[in-house]
């Protein structure tokens, strides 16, 4: 894996080498993403290429995001927020319009992955992963057959469980289970999604967005909710691990590069941008962190370069879901004035009450 990164690097400064350099002045980009998200071998080729240092900040969930920015936070040039969170963006108006003519390798997105509802035209975001959020088990610890959501609540997984600490995937798992839309914005649903929320608690031995593998990986749980990348790494680690498209559905996601409004080094957010949709650059976001990748040129230069690395992506249902698990996806979608509702069940179920 080491010679495919050194060459894929390599290949980088030869690609990029005319597309980008910086203007004098512009020394840094400032970059607030996902922890865990971004290879530094990227951003290691990317400096060496332009001379901008990169400073990675990290976040753990789209609310913690939209919360900084919305509270005023100035600085950050790239950012890398979720579907629903851009639709809020672009309405608040936190976001900069983006300069096409700067982001010449947008032609390697898969055309699926263009003009999203939650940004039509590509106004302001290009999409950077893609996956889901569904069951994650340990098949040597839990030997009966999981398929749906509702497992997690049996007895027998007292203090077993793992959920990612975010609220909309959460809740809104809890409503599937109950047979609502896990947008639902009905206060009475709301109300019983809690009581069932507060039912699973006993289960929950902890909430993790960063890291959810860990936990599974040690023992300490046995199953749980999980990002496709989480899953996949796992089970790079651990072959027992299976990850399950639950009956009721579960999440489709897609992140999305973006420039907030008043980044003061644009010029420089676009060539990270456009340096990261380079085919060598992303199949290393890829190889690191296997969650699936919009960019068809990306996948295609994996194919070539590495057949064995690209077989364990499209045979593994986590990176690559048949048509029949896709039929079970759902995205999440801006709540408006729900959201206050969701918060407090969220506190007041997380914090005991």
């Amino acid at each position: 894996m080491k010679t495919f990164k050194m060459l894929a690097l390599f290949a980088i400064l030869a690609l990029l080498l005319g597309a980008c350099g910086g203007k004098a002045e512009e020394k840094v980009v400032n970059l607030y993403a996902w922890s865990e998200y971004i290879p530094q071998a990227l951003l290691d080729g990317f400096t060496e290429q332009t001379g901008l240092e990169v400073n990675y900040d990290a976040y753990s969930s789209n609310e913690e995001l939209l919360a900084k920015l919305q509270a005023g936070a100035s600085g950050y040039d790239v950012i890398i927020p979720s579907d629903y969170t851009v639709s809020i963006m672009i309405k608040q108006g936190l976001l900069e319009e983006l300069d096409f003519s700067k982001l010449p390798n947008f032609t390697n997105i898969g055309e699926e992955f263009k003009n999203p509802e939650y940004d039509p035209g590509n106004k302001y975001t290009v999409a950077y992963q893609w996956g889901t959020s569904c069951l994650v088990v340990d098949t040597s610890k839990v030997t009966r057959p999981i398929t749906k959501w509702a497992d997690l609540w049996d007895a027998e997984f007292e203090g077993r469980v793992v959920l990612l600490d975010d609220e909309r995937e959460v809740i809104g798992m809890v409503l599937n289970v109950l047979g609502y839309d896990k947008n639902s914005t009905d206060p009475a649903q709301l109300e019983e999604a809690k009581a069932k929320f507060l039912e699973l608690m006993p289960n929950v031995r902890l909430f993790d967005s960063d890291s959810p593998k860990t936990a599974l990986l040690s023992g300490e749980v046995w199953l749980g909710q999980t990002w496709n990348g989480e899953a996949a790494l796992a089970y790079q680690e651990n072959p027992n691990i299976a990850y399950v498209f639950p009956e009721e559905g579960c999440t489709i996601w897609i992140d999305n590069l973006a420039i907030p409004k008043g980044a003061p080094h644009k010029d420089a957010a676009h060539q990270l941008i456009n340096y990261i949709l380079a085919p060598e650059a992303s199949i290393l976001i890829t190889a690191e962190f296997p969650y699936s990748n919009p960019n068809i040129a990306a996948l295609e230069l994996l194919r070539t370069a590495n057949p064995e690395l690209y077989e364990a992506y499209m045979g593994f249902s986590a990176t690559n879901p048949s048509p029949e698990d896709m039929q079970r996806l759902e995205f999440v979608e801006d709540l408006g004035e729900a959201t206050a509702l969701w918060d407090r069940i969220w506190t007041e179920v997380k914090g005991g009450e």
